[in-house]
């Protein structure tokens, strides 16, 4: 599950849902949720859910979209099959389908390939919104110097040997965004 711009605690009630209808107890399973869109598998919690996956310790992967996995066809497509071949159950809870087998692979492509199509026009969007905006003399673009986060705190967390995934998860941010962070807030001398 990813949550930039996007209400988290409405796809973990969902997720619950399904696990209730599932006799699963929400307080036995492994929450893995990204700050990051699903533009890229460069996300710090996906990368412990990997790892969980190839030690055997996750049998299940309940998503509230398959979009929240990736939103490209190929990366999509790639771990979908890899997941499916380790005899992982794949399930999206709000589009009702179980991704196991021939019939659940067609449907992923064609999903994973909808997401993509829709991310590649959302961005042709703003990119159209921000020249209309260049040309009316309007688009500032985001100010200098902000943050999502205190700059300090990744400092903080970083002297409590936190990694750079760690504290990008915890702060909200992107990875680069946490060594931007820790630049800045490196006590002169």
């Amino acid at each position: 599950m990813s949550t930039v711009g996007q209400n988290e605690a409405g796809q973990r009630a969902e997720i619950e849902r399904w696990l209730a209808g599932n006799g699963v107890d929400p307080s036995a399973v492994l929450w893995f949720v990204d700050k990051k869109s699903g533009d890229n598998l460069k996300r710090p919690s996906f990368k412990k859910q990997q790892q969980r996956i190839f030690t055997g310790t996750v049998g299940t992967v309940v998503a509230y979209k398959l979009d929240r996995l990736s939103r490209k066809l190929r990366e999509g497509l790639d771990v979908l099959c890899d997941w499916c071949e380790r005899d992982l159950r794949v399930v999206s809870v709000t589009q009702q389908i179980d991704f196991n087998g021939t019939l659940g692979k067609m449907l992923a492509a064609v999903l994973l390939g909808v997401a993509e199509m829709e991310q590649e026009a959302r961005r042709e969007r703003q990119a159209a919104g921000i020249a209309v905006a260049k040309k009316k003399g309007v688009y500032r673009g985001r100010k200098k110097g902000t943050t999502k986060a205190k700059p300090i705190r990744a400092l903080e967390l970083r002297e409590k040997g936190l990694t750079a995934e760690e504290i990008a998860s915890s702060l909200g941010v992107s990875r680069n965004t946490v060594f931007v962070y820790l630049r800045r807030a490196k006590p002169y001398d």
